[in-house]
């Protein structure tokens, strides 16, 4: 063909194309994403929290709650947290998954276009081309070179729709992302914060092993003299080898607490030794925290985003199986130049070209097509039940923090109340023990039963900020979003 009838040809060709493309101007089937339903619509007409504090803030939640803690040490754990957990460092190779899937579908709507060259070489027997009698074999050299090319226009959008759908899906990746953060943030402060408490209790128990000590000598002294029975030295040496015990667990739990911390960060145990060595007391929050309200914690949580974009890739899936009923256009092109020389690739007069446009239909497939089409909407109707119950679920988890939080606020005050009483009854029986009014023993006793007090409050003040942490948790706080391309 030479290269004038190539061009003639495809010139006759064009109107046929244009008719393809003129079809329904590129209609794009299914129902367009209209947004998710409303899920707590009492919650949103009310506008706030039904367990909010007395003493909460107005304006938004800070997403760095754990700075208000003022404690540098947590600061620079969580930050670490934040960079080196293995956990969030899968959850972004899941993004970045999610982000080649869209465009790899993006590009689908690209036409394809390949290269190829070949000199096949054959040695023939004569009678297959007859050319030159009398001759047994001949030799057969051809040239080629060219291009070929393939599109298949999306006249029904469902390219379009498998698009919208990939790229829901990768924010929704990005929303694992997010809740994965918000969960490591609240379990290095929950963390943290028993780590703390620990080394509290550990002094505490090793100033009543002491106490416990003295008991057995006064016990013993009053055995040996004669002026009491066996029994209460067995007894003082009963709790001592209680309180022995319960050191050897609190000095245990803070190694695995430790180490805990530690792999949160992406780091080795050991690592946070050194860093945690010196004692600290545990962080308390501030008097008024900022909660938001419930129409912001619902834009604030990065599961409920996750599981809006979940549906939202559930209805672009439904435009996408109506798309296979109807008919495929695609075209396919072919130019190249050859021949039985070198020469004959620069020779336009010898190009060869090819243009064949396609429409593909299955008229009859079964049912398969409706079948698919049935599933994805069922897809859809339980991806809106699950994003519903995600809903329900946060706003459960917020309510139920809030009320956790001014509880164990409640216990703190008790407890910091039990603890000055007993407190300034060891200072009393100190008094007269200095007086010779009462025994060095009474005030050891005095001081023993304190030393529980002090452990619970203890226990208490890490509790206090452990539901902190949990409702900055609940209220979807402690995340950014990572932008990438």
């Amino acid at each position: 063909m030479t290269y004038r009838r190539f061009s003639s040809a495809l010139w006759h060709l064009l109107p046929a194309a244009a008719v393809i493309l003129a079809l329904p101007a590129c209609t794009t089937v299914g129902p367009d994403y209209r947004g998710p339903p409303i899920a707590a619509p009492v919650a949103m007409e009310r506008g706030h929290f039904l367990r909010e504090p007395a003493r909460a803030q107005e304006g938004a939640p800070v997403a760095e709650w754990w700075v208000s803690l003022a404690d540098p040490v947590l600061t620079q754990l969580v930050q670490h947290g934040l960079e080196g957990s293995p956990n969030l460092a899968m959850a972004r190779a899941k993004i970045t998954q999610a982000r080649a899937g869209l465009s790899a579908n993006r590009t689908a709507v690209l036409p394809t276009l390949r290269s190829s060259a070949s000199a096949p070489y054959a040695n023939l027997p004569a009678d297959i081309i007859d050319t030159n009698p009398g001759t047994d074999r001949i030799d057969f050299q051809r040239y080629s070179q060219g291009f070929d090319a393939s599109w298949e226009i999306d006249l029904f959008g469902g390219t379009k729709r498998k698009v919208e759908a990939a790229s829901a899906l990768a924010e929704a990746a990005e929303a694992e992302l997010g809740d994965a953060q918000v969960s490591l943030s609240a379990e290095i402060v929950r963390l943290y914060c028993l780590y703390r408490a620990q080394q509290a209790l550990l002094k505490l128990q090793h100033e009543q092993a002491a106490i416990d000590g003295q008991l057995i000598q006064f016990a013993q002294m009053r055995y040996d003299q004669g002026s009491a029975p066996r029994q209460p030295a067995e007894q003082a040496r009963l709790q001592a080898a209680r309180t022995s015990g319960a050191v050897a667990a609190t000095q245990a739990q803070i190694v695995l607490l430790a180490d805990q911390l530690a792999m949160l960060t992406g780091q080795e145990p050991g690592t946070l030794d050194a860093v945690l060595a010196s004692t600290g007391e545990v962080p308390l929050p501030p008097a008024a925290i900022a909660l938001g309200d419930p129409a912001m914690m619902l834009r604030q949580r990065p599961d409920i985003r996750g599981a809006e974009r979940a549906l939202a890739a559930a209805n672009a899936d439904i435009g996408a199986a109506m798309a296979e009923q109807f008919p495929k256009v695609s075209f396919f092109g072919l130019l190249g130049l050859g021949g039985t020389t070198p020469a004959d690739l620069l020779a336009p007069t010898d190009i060869i070209g090819l243009a064949l446009p396609r429409i593909s239909w299955s008229v009859f497939d079964g049912g398969r097509s409706e079948a698919r089409i049935t599933a994805s909407e069922a897809a859809y109707t339980e991806q809106v039940a699950a994003y519903r119950s995600v809903v329900l679920t946060a706003l459960a988890d917020a309510e139920g923090a809030l009320t956790r939080f001014g509880a164990a606020r409640t216990k703190l005050g008790a407890a910091d109340q039990a603890e000055t009483s007993a407190d300034t009854i060891v200072a009393l029986q100190r008094m007269r023990a200095d007086g010779g009014r009462l025994s060095e023993e009474s005030v050891l006793v005095a001081r023993r039963e304190a030393i529980q007090f002090a452990s619970a409050s203890a226990q208490a003040r890490a509790e206090v900020t452990i539901e902190f942490a949990a409702v900055h948790k609940a209220l979807g706080l402690g995340w950014t979003v990572e932008t990438g391309e």
